[in-house]
């Protein structure tokens, strides 16, 4: 364990938690830093559900006893997430990259034109690589789907789910800092176009169940699908994802869930647990050619 790396997460994880941010330790390569105490296919979401450690975002906390308790059991701990999409002013974070040919920043400023509004300066962090997370509060109770590009070229969204890394977090090639000309430390809400850009696509029209006759039951289905995807550890997050999948794609097939519903939520559950949508997305269809849907 390096000691100073070590404090230096918990210390800065404490300061956010003392602002009303929820967080949680995490590793070097900004994935959770606990490993799941569960065997595969578990449903439990989270530390409130179960009592122990090791279900990601689901471990966020701003009370420093049970933040503590957390470190305690992530020695190898090098920063902290911040959990996105809940509260009564739910935290929703644009990860903005500038690398490879792609400038998140002038995407922005472009939809900003576009669609006539002003982004607000507000909390900014400076990630290693070049980029920034932008900080903004959405409305209570909004659900901000998690995505890669989505929205457009280098733009993520870390919504429902989702987590930010912290000031202060030290990954393998740098530190998570403030940006240097923000000295107002307030976030700011997300201004109203920006959010509609954000907010999932609407649904296609389902195709009528061939054998279900109870919708309810049907989105508990996936939704505990969903959870089987959001809850898993680092290590195991493709398999989950792959098994998750195939029976959603059963269900597909025998007419008790819409296909245009099972490949946007599990994909979107898989990238807030810090998997690459790319490599989600490929995964899903995987699933479904094994699944024969």
């Amino acid at each position: 364990m390096n000691n100073n790396r070590w404090q230096n997460a918990l210390d800065n994880a404490l300061q956010a938690a003392a602002r009303g941010f929820a967080v949680f330790p995490l590793s070097r390569n900004k994935v959770p830093a606990i490993p799941s105490p569960h065997d595969k296919g578990h449903r439990c979401t989270g530390l409130t559900q179960c009592g122990s450690f090791g279900h990601g975002v689901g471990d966020a906390s701003n009370n420093p006893d049970t933040i503590r308790a957390g470190f305690d059991q992530a020695p190898h701990a090098a920063g902290y997430g911040i959990a996105c999409g809940a509260g009564t002013l739910p935290l929703i974070g644009l990860d903005l990259d500038r690398k490879n040919g792609v400038d998140g920043c002038a995407t922005l400023n472009q939809l900003a034109t576009r669609h006539g509004f002003t982004i607000p300066r507000t909390v900014t962090v400076c990630t290693p690589s070049g980029g920034f997370h932008l900080w903004f509060t959405g409305p209570a109770g909004a659900h901000i789907p998690n995505s890669v590009g989505r929205v457009g070229p280098g733009i993520d969204v870390r919504g429902t789910r989702g987590y930010l890394v912290g000031p202060g977090s030290r990954g393998k090639t740098g530190e998570y800092t403030i940006h240097p000309g923000i000295t107002d430390p307030t976030v700011h809400p997300i201004p109203g176009q920006l959010l509609q850009l954000l907010a999932p696509p609407k649904a296609e029209p389902r195709p009528a169940a061939r054998h279900s006759p109870n919708p309810a039951q049907n989105g508990r289905v996936l939704d505990g699908l969903v959870r089987v995807v959001t809850t898993s550890a680092e290590g195991s997050r493709n398999d989950r994802l792959f098994w998750a999948a195939a029976k959603a794609w059963a269900h597909v097939r025998d007419g008790h869930l819409a296909a245009s519903d099972v490949e946007p939520a599990l994909v979107s559950a898989a990238v807030g647990t810090g998997l690459g949508e790319t490599e989600a997305r490929r995964t899903v269809a995987s699933a479904q050619k094994g699944a024969g849907a």
